[in-house]
This record gives structure tokens, sequence and C-alpha cells, in this order.
């Protein structure tokens, strides 16, 4: 959303019963299952488009060159690096049309993810989505997340179609860094939190002007509980590169269960304080789910939880790797940064005024110190 505007929590209650849920037509999750891309892929098509990101592109090639039977299937291939933004979609749209293919393939991080939802769109073709690390629930949504050139979020988008099939090889995820792996789980946390919030306000979840059905809400709490049960298990895991039980529970969470809970749960603070901090340029080396971590922290001191909750928090936040003060997150705690986040926390994005209490500047600059203060001191008790 470009512009300031004038938004209210008001504004946005749903006046209607009706609900609604929205999802992939399939899920595939499993070692070695990227190897079936041509088998599965051939369902919806025979002339394969792989868009695949920069930094994992020779060894994504390699895994396709590698597939014996490609059924029949030809195939062309495209590198992206880049933001997730219009510009991007309309240049990747003049090139792809250029190949005539039916099915596109997006296979890497979060961004080329959600461009690779937008062209596919944008050029009608079916689509594949193959994330290469647990770092993000984009895989399974509907949805896009769109920036400018320079890495400031304007809006999330929805698709016009959902995503044929979403291929998860586990083998190739706990082959990713580690890092990745713990910013899934704090983009993940945040799931259930942000939920609740809709729920417990109104709100409406990110299909439209509907109701969350009461799965979207039980997929939301299984997420969390599946982190706090096998979380840091799976991390342990992950450093070793080993596929275990717990590492199957937790991609499932950070893609699937995250996914589905944020398109029909609804997004909230966490994500809205996330959108507030990616406005300053120190914040831009964070990832994703690193800086949505501190601003569940945020939401947590802005709906005045129990202090008891927000130290369990810390400390699980803490152990899996993840930041939880703003300088963390590349970011001072001076009165500059903090006026730049909370206007556009405020003014530039709605999903703030998904939470179930008042927001103004004051309030959200007040929960934005007083996370990073307590933050600040946990960090110091672990040091005593």
């Amino acid at each position: 959303m470009g512009g300031t505007q004038e938004l209210s929590r008001s504004g946005i209650l749903l006046t209607g019963t009706s609900r609604a849920f929205g999802c992939p037509s399939k899920y595939i999750q499993g070692p070695g299952e990227f190897l079936n891309v041509f088998k599965y892929g051939s369902r919806f098509g025979n002339r394969f488009l792989f868009l695949i990101d920069s930094g994992v592109y020779d060894i994504i090639l390699e895994k396709i060159e590698s597939v014996e039977d490609k059924c029949g299937c030809s195939y062309e291939v495209m590198s992206f690096l880049g933001e997730c933004c219009m510009e991007n979609v309309a240049e990747l749209a003049e090139a792809a049309r250029k190949f005539d293919s039916n099915v596109l393939v997006g296979i890497g991080g979060g961004k080329v993810l959600d461009i690779a939802k937008l062209l596919a769109d944008e050029t009608d073709m079916s689509r594949i989505i193959v994330p290469t690390s647990a770092s993000s629930d984009a895989p399974a949504a509907d949805w896009a997340a769109v920036y400018t050139r320079e890495g400031v979020h304007i809006s999330g988008r929805p698709t016009r179609r959902s995503t044929e099939l979403v291929l998860v090889d586990s083998e190739i995820i706990v082959n990713a860094p580690a890092r990745l792996f713990s910013a899934g789980i704090g983009d993940a946390l945040a799931t259930w939190f942000e939920a609740k919030a809709c729920l417990d306000a109104c709100t409406p979840n990110c299909i439209g002007p509907y109701r969350s059905c009461r799965v979207g809400t039980a997929v939301s709490r299984e997420c969390y509980d599946i982190l706090r049960e096998d979380g840091l298990s799976a991390l342990r895991a992950v450093k070793a590169h080993i596929v275990t039980p717990a590492v199957e529970n937790v991609i499932e969470a950070n893609i699937l269960l995250s996914g589905l809970g944020f398109i029909n749960g609804g997004l909230a603070g966490s994500h809205g304080f996330h959108n507030g901090f990616s406005n300053i340029p120190g914040c831009k080396k964070y990832l994703h789910g690193e800086v949505v971590a501190f601003g569940l922290i945020c939401q947590l001191c802005l709906e005045n939880a129990a202090p008891a909750e927000i130290n369990d928090l810390l400390q699980f936040l803490h152990d899996s790797d993840l930041p939880v003060t703003l300088e963390q997150i590349g970011i001072e705690c001076s009165e500059e940064n903090l006026e730049t986040i909370v206007e556009h926390t405020l003014n530039h994005n709605i999903l703030i005024h998904h939470e179930p209490v008042p927001v103004n500047k004051k309030i959200l600059k007040a929960a934005i110190i007083d996370a990073d203060k307590l933050g600040r001191d946990f960090m110091e008790n672990l040091g005593k």
C-alpha cells in the first residue's frame, strides 16, 4: 500500500459472518522428492520453465539434469536475484513468454517463490513451488509480499490462482544454512499469536473480508505446538545436516502450517512491526523471520501479555538463534529510527490495525521500546 492512509481498526472490522479457507492444490514433502518434479508436473503441462534463485542455481541445475526420466517434458532455466517487485515481474514475464512454457517451477527462497507466483499469474502458467530452505511460510501461501526495488515492503498481494503443487525436498532443506531454518521458526512462531489477535479483534484473514474458519485457527495452534515441542531438536539436527522426524515436523510447521495459518487466520502485529522495521537500512541484512521474531515480542508488549509468557518466549527465541533486541536486527533505538518505524507501521500497512487493542504512534513507540528493554535485560541476565 503506497501513500499515507488514515487507518483505524473500526474501519476494518468484519460486518458479516461468512468464512473462507484457501490452500494449495497439493503439498508433497520428503527426502529426494525434488527428483520427481517432472513426474508430478507432467499433469499440468510438458514445457517447463525453472526460475531458480541465483544462490542455489548450480546445485539445482545439476539436480534437474540428473533426472533420468523427464516424462517427455522439455525445459528452460532462468536465474533470479532481486526483490519481489512488480518491475521485476514485468521483466521476467517478457523473457518467459519467449519460451512458450506451460509449467513454471519456482525454486529458492521466499522472494523468488513469491515472484514466481506473480509471474505464473502474469503468464497464465501452472505453478510448482519448490523451497530450498524452511525459512518462511511463503511456499504454501497463495499470496506474495511485494516490495520496492530497494527492499521496502509495500503490501501483500493475493494471487489469482492456487498453487498446483508445493514440492518440498527435506534433504535439500537440511543442507541449507541453519540460519534459514531458524528464521523459519521465527516466522512460523508468530502464526498462532497473529491468528489469535485477528480472531479476538474480529478482523479479516488474508483471503478477503472473511472470518477465519475454525480449521485455520486449529492449524495455527498446531504450528505453534510443533515448534515448541520439536523446534530446538530439529534445529540441532539441521546443523548436523541430517533429516529426523523432528526436522520433518518443523519443516511442515514452517512451510505448510504457517502458510495455511497466516492466509486463513490473518496477520497482525508481528508482521506489522516487521514492515515498519524494513524501512531502516541496517535491518535489510536480516532475514524476514528474524525480524518477525522481534516483531512478535513487540506484539506481546502491545497486547500487555503476562511477563512469564514474554520471558518464556525470549528464552525460546534465544535458544533458536533468533534476535530479541533492536540491535540484533541492525536497528539503533534512536528517536529518528523509532519515528520512521512507527509512522510506516501505523500508516502504510493495515496489519497493526488487526490487533485487538488501540494503536497510535505513542502506543506503538512504547511497545517497541519496552520490547527492546526486555530483550536487553534478558541478554544481560544471561551474562551474569
